[in-house]
């Protein structure tokens, strides 16, 4: 039986190689894209559900598919304001896990971030800890956190800053090695082959997808 997918972020780099994925993939007859702004040239099966993400609530009879895919994130330089970069980071995941929940979806997958920690001092990291415990705290039987380190892949927006900070990481990015490999920056690609794959192999027993095991399920 063919399946529906949900995908929050297309418009993003990682949930954009998803979504292409999706298009595809022959499993999925139909993918709903939640979005602030429509994209252009998609087949026709894929139906675009156009508002305020922070609203989501206003999507609750449309919220309904096999799976979730959120694709979710702001950075600090995009979104320098704390309460909107928690109402984004932290709200719009939490807000479709229940949606989820409610409209009995079974599958739900997230992209969080390696640090990740509710306890944590550091305000990027402890919002992204928020995040997943609240998530996990809607029970939902097949739940995927995915923590990747630094994401690599061509972006369609420029971030002077983020750009310089990329160029510089690939540089020591070799030399992380032993305990260090943990951080090795991973791509955009592979986070979404993973994704992927977990949606289609329910009987993965971890709910925490750590970078390094992210790369080893992108391979099968």
């Amino acid at each position: 039986m063919k399946k529906t997918a949900i995908i929050l972020g297309a418009t993003g780099l990682t949930g954009g190689i998803l979504l292409q994925k999706l298009i595809d993939d022959e499993r999925y007859e139909q993918i709903k894209l939640f979005s602030r702004s429509k994209m252009e040239g998609l087949p026709s099966k894929v139906t675009q559900y156009i508002g305020d993400l922070l609203e989501l609530e206003q999507f609750r009879s449309d919220f309904i598919a096999d799976e979730v895919f959120c694709c979710i994130g702001t950075t600090t330089n995009k979104t320098p304001d704390k309460t909107l970069y928690k109402q984004i980071d932290y709200g719009i995941p939490v807000n479709a896990a229940k949606l989820a929940k409610d409209n009995g979806i079974s599958t739900f997958l997230v992209i969080s971030a390696m640090g990740a920690d509710q306890n944590s001092s550091v305000f990027y990291n402890k919002t992204k800890g928020e995040m997943e415990r609240d998530v996990l705290q809607q029970q939902i039987k097949k739940t995927y956190i995915l923590r990747p380190a630094l994401i690599d892949g061509n972006r369609d927006e420029k971030r002077a800053m983020e750009s310089i900070g990329l160029a510089l990481f690939k540089l020591i990015d070799p030399l992380l090695l032993g305990p260090l490999k943990k951080y090795k920056m991973i791509a955009a690609e592979t986070i979404a082959q993973t994704m992927l794959y977990l949606a289609n192999h329910p009987n993965h027993s971890e709910a925490i997808i750590s970078s390094t095991e992210i790369k080893v399920l992108s391979e099968k």
